[in-house]
């Protein structure tokens, strides 16, 4: 027999299987907050935890100040998922509570197909990760009760954002956005 038909047969195969296990794979969404009836083959899973969990001044001079931040992110579920961005805003409400200082992104999402090199977290089920980043402030004459409040020991922080994450994979699954503010 020719072995072009083995061949071909056997690329069949795998093509049906590989689709069959990637269309009848587990159904994941998020557990609504309220009571609700529950759906037949689908597993709920519970929405990710943030935590903020460390925000300080770090250096500060006459031209720049430095500031650490981070968050604690944790999946409380079995499953593993993947958190493409963290958005967050940086507010020292002693100076102003609607006045944004700082604020960044961490990660990326995907524009368009998936990018090669993307930035974004697996977090693996029942565990958790710490995203850091260190903000520079750019020294201004027109800010000074801000870098007053920034060189003594007495800020008080607000922290805004939004989580975005999928559950399965960055192609398939649904997107879940968790918002989170914190005061310290």
């Amino acid at each position: 027999m020719n072995s072009k038909i083995f061949v071909g047969v056997a690329v069949i195969i795998l093509v049906v299987v590989l689709g069959g296990i990637l269309l009848t794979g587990p159904t994941m969404i998020v557990a609504p907050q309220e009571n609700t009836s529950e759906v037949s083959n689908v597993q709920q899973v519970q929405p990710l935890k943030v935590e903020l969990s460390e925000i300080s001044v770090d250096r500060i001079t006459e031209r720049n100040a430095s500031i650490k931040i981070a968050f604690t992110i944790s999946n409380p579920n079995p499953r593993a998922v993947i958190v493409q961005t963290m958005d967050y805003q940086l507010y020292e409400s002693t100076v102003s509570d609607s006045v944004q200082i700082a604020g960044g992104e961490i990660g990326s999402r995907p524009e368009g197909m998936v990018e090669f090199g993307s930035d974004y977290y697996v977090l693996l089920g029942n565990n958790s990760i710490i995203l850091k980043e260190t903000i520079t402030l750019k020294g201004s004459e027109n800010t000074p009760k801000l870098w007053e409040t920034l060189r003594s020991d007495d800020q008080t922080w607000r922290v805004t954002g939004d989580v975005f994450y999928n559950l399965s994979s960055m192609t398939s699954g649904q997107e879940n956005v968790i918002s989170f503010e914190f005061f310290d």
